[in-house]
């Protein structure tokens, strides 16, 4: 009786050793913002150093969804309007427009990094912004 109970273990550790090597992980694909793929078995670290991911490719993980799927958009209520907040115009270059982090409380000068960029600002004159207490990138003033 002992002998049949070490060949059923070695036979259940077998199969779980064999079941465990046969099964493939789900393949994550990805596009980075550079123009590389990636591939790998989960998201963690995709497109690391790359400038992040632009797309996720299909997810063969079962449950999952892939983020290049489109959200179902509502439809329009009829008591209320959907008014989508418009981006601020970009002043031309030369009229003495900052670009202002109202985040941070810094603005940016034209021609800079940071010159438009930020998730949250509006465009200002320089003295308007200096006026409302925001401090020059890099203590440097623009004019």
């Amino acid at each position: 009786m002992r002998t049949l109970t070490v060949a059923t273990a070695i036979a259940v550790a077998l199969f779980l050793t064999l079941g465990v090597q046969a099964q493939t992980p789900p393949s994550v694909t990805a596009t980075c913002k550079d123009g590389t793929s990636f591939s790998g078995t989960t998201r963690r670290g995709a497109c690391h150093g790359h400038g992040g991911v632009q797309a996720w490719g299909n997810d063969t993980a079962a449950g999952t969804k892939s983020a290049t799927a489109t959200p179902a958009t509502p439809a329009p209520s009829k008591t209320r309007t959907a008014t989508a907040t418009p981006a601020p115009a970009k002043p031309h270059a030369g009229t003495g427009q900052v670009w202002v982090n109202t985040n941070s409380k810094v603005y940016h000068c034209p021609g800079t990094t940071w010159y438009g960029k930020t998730k949250a600002g509006t465009y200002l004159s320089e003295v308007d912004a200096q006026a409302k207490g925001y401090r020059p990138d890099h203590g440097k003033a623009c004019s």
